[in-house]
């Protein structure tokens, strides 16, 4: 085995590397004033032209929207297929059986435990609002794809269902699998900080910490806010909605608005500055048993035995029709660029804005795993859980429209969860139940939003300053009432149409987050010993049967020329291939096991979109 040098310290040959976690690192933590400034300044706009002309807001949102998915609606549409395809390629590929950790790290959760904090990552305020919604307006209103059926039929029932687990499916957790294992295995693997600027070091080196780093994390805490803000006007929309029909009240005014968020935001600050995170983890897992025994009570009192075909028969459509949807573009009928722009575009960028968030959360729990463990349960997982839970809200309101047309007279989406509710028995309870996980999951999703901007704007801080969290927890709760206090929806569907406007320079970044993905990979030390593998095997049969025939076996013995070698192909100096590796510590854990950190334990689940 030879040495090497790097920074002055004896480091092993690049193919022995075992891997490096950040925790060993000597990373700086302060905040980025840079990031924090520029991120800031461009909410603060937001804000204040919100207040001040929401209707100009729309306006110019819709102006923007009209642009970007007009010009640039293929790129969307074209990167979810290639991003579903990478993941894909890596996780069956070459690859696989890179560790997201040190080479003989063991995953840092049990299974059962990270496949249920995925599921927390997996449903959420997005899917109690789409639920029965999303799929009733492809029912009635079918998507392009699907024009020559006749809508309220039982085959639209299915091609309903397959549109929404399109937008809700594979496709979507692909994004989240590509930042959540990219920063996994530089956070975990490669020693870097837990930044969507550290990604791109294998493309751009140093610069990355720079001031392309700063722009690159601002615009990640940009997308991160607007996206969840979206989720918390949806769920702020629903709660109010909720409380006028269960409390029987007339519309509620701005005052009850404003006083909703003012104490859902006082929860989610408190809660994401108190350090405790066990209170708002046993939150988190108690609203996953309340939504899940929704879906189950729904299923039970509603039309069981047509769900259980609707699900077999809506799984079956969706492996054969994927192709057609991912074929559909903006070009493929008259009637498809309005249905792009207001559906499949605004998804795929909804899912693009949302990679910081989740990406994070999903690295955080999946440390130790393989490539090959990562991508079937991150991608696979969480669309078994869309696929049931769009079967049954989705099915069942179908199911009621088709009998008594009692959803599709719902005077906003809003109320569709709470129509589709009180068709069923005990209404009211069951509405109640459904108020408390939207509330839950409003407190859930923004605490975790407010700790990763604030961890952003720290260099990746794991445990980031209160007064930062505190920050950007008003920046999201002033932004979300500004809007549906000035606006309304009118307000609520601008920044929609923004959350695409910027989502379009993130998608740049993660294109780029691929290509530098893959260049790290192909560097990696388990890489590397595949391939001296692979070349040592060769040479050493061929010059077996070459001097002995059939009577050889295959030794290691060093070889008299440097360019003889299994390793001639290597250039094992090149400091690309060690300089990442600068661990404080000179020993390395016998075990390849890693230290806990101060801040060790299940990290808070995020709540979801």
């Amino acid at each position: 085995m030879a040495s090497r040098k790097n920074n002055g310290k004896p480091t092993e040959h690049p193919a022995l590397l075992p891997g490096l976690g950040v925790e060993r690192t000597s990373s700086n933590f302060g905040t980025s004033w840079g990031v924090f400034a520029f991120a800031a300044v461009m909410v603060a706009v937001v804000i204040i032209w919100g207040a001040a002309a929401p209707g100009s807001l729309a306006t110019a949102s819709s102006a923007g929207l009209a642009w970007v998915s007009g010009s640039f609606g293929w790129l969307f549409g074209l990167l979810t297929c290639t991003v579903f395809a990478f993941m894909m390629w890596l996780g069956f590929g070459r690859y696989r059986n890179i560790r997201l950790g040190q080479d003989d790290e063991k995953p840092e959760f049990s299974t059962g435990s990270w496949l249920a904090m995925l599921f927390s990552a997996g449903i959420g305020i997005g899917l109690l609002f789409y639920g029965p919604y999303e799929p009733m307006t492809h029912f009635l209103d079918l998507p392009p794809a699907y024009e020559n059926l006749d809508p309220g039929t039982n085959p639209a029932m299915h091609s309903a269902l397959v549109q929404t687990l399109f937008h809700w499916g594979p496709m979507a957790w692909a994004y989240y699998a590509l930042v959540g294992g990219a920063v996994a295995y530089a956070a975990y693997r490669k020693g870097r900080t837990p930044l969507i600027s550290s990604l791109l070091e294998p493309i751009f080196g140093e610069r990355t910490k720079g001031p392309l780093g700063a722009v690159v994390d601002s615009f990640a805490i940009i997308v991160t806010l607007f996206g969840v803000a979206v989720s918390l006007g949806i769920g702020a929309l629903q709660i109010g909605r909720g409380v006028e029909i269960v409390g029987g009240t007339g519309p509620l005014g701005n005052g009850a608005i404003i006083g909703i968020i003012a104490v859902l935001s006082v929860a989610f600050i408190v809660s994401a500055v108190s350090g405790v995170k066990r209170g708002i983890r046993a939150l988190s897992n108690i609203n996953m048993v309340v939504a899940g025994l929704l879906g189950v009570f729904v299923f039970v009192v509603g039309p069981t035995a047509f769900l259980l075909n609707l699900f077999q028969g809506t799984l079956m459509q969706f492996v054969g029709d994927s192709f057609r949807l991912m074929a559909q573009t903006a070009a493929t009928s008259p009637d498809a660029q309005a249905f792009m722009d207001g559906w499949t575009t605004y998804y795929w960028a909804w899912w693009v804005s949302w990679t910081p968030f989740v990406g994070l959360f999903i690295a955080r729990i999946s440390r130790g795993r393989t490539l090959r463990e990562f991508v079937t349960t991150v991608i696979v997982t969480p669309s078994v859980v869309c696929l049931v839970w769009f079967t049954i809200l989705g099915g069942t309101s179908m199911w009621m429209e088709q009998a008594n047309g009692a959803l599709s007279s719902a005077e906003s989406p809003q109320d569709m969860l709470f129509a589709l509710l009180h068709q069923l028995p005990a209404g009211t309870f069951t509405s109640i139940i459904a108020m408390l996980s939207i509330i839950i999951f409003f407190v859930t999703s923004a605490d975790s939003g407010s700790v990763v901007m604030a961890s952003l704007s720290q260099r990746g801080n794991p445990s980031p300053s209160p007064w930062v969290t505190v920050v950007w927890g008003i920046a999201l709760a002033t932004i979300a009432a500004v809007l549906l206090v000035g606006g309304g929806s009118v307000a609520l569907n601008g920044l929609q149409s923004l959350v695409i406007i910027t989502a379009l320079p993130f998608a740049l970044v993660v294109i780029l987050v691929m290509i530098a993905w893959g260049k790290d990979l192909a560097r990696d030390p388990q890489t590397l010993r595949r391939r001296y593998a692979r070349e040592a095997i060769v040479q050493g049969v061929r010059t077996g049967i070459e001097k002995h025939g059939d009577d050889f076996v295959v030794g290691v013995v060093r070889t008299e020329g440097a360019d003889n070698g299994a390793g001639a192909w290597l250039d094992s100096e090149d400091p690309a291939l060690t300089e990442w590796y600068r661990p404080e510590e000179t020993e390395l854990p016998t075990n390849g096991s890693v230290e806990p950190t101060a801040d060790a334990g299940e990290p808070e689940p995020v709540g979801s979109r």
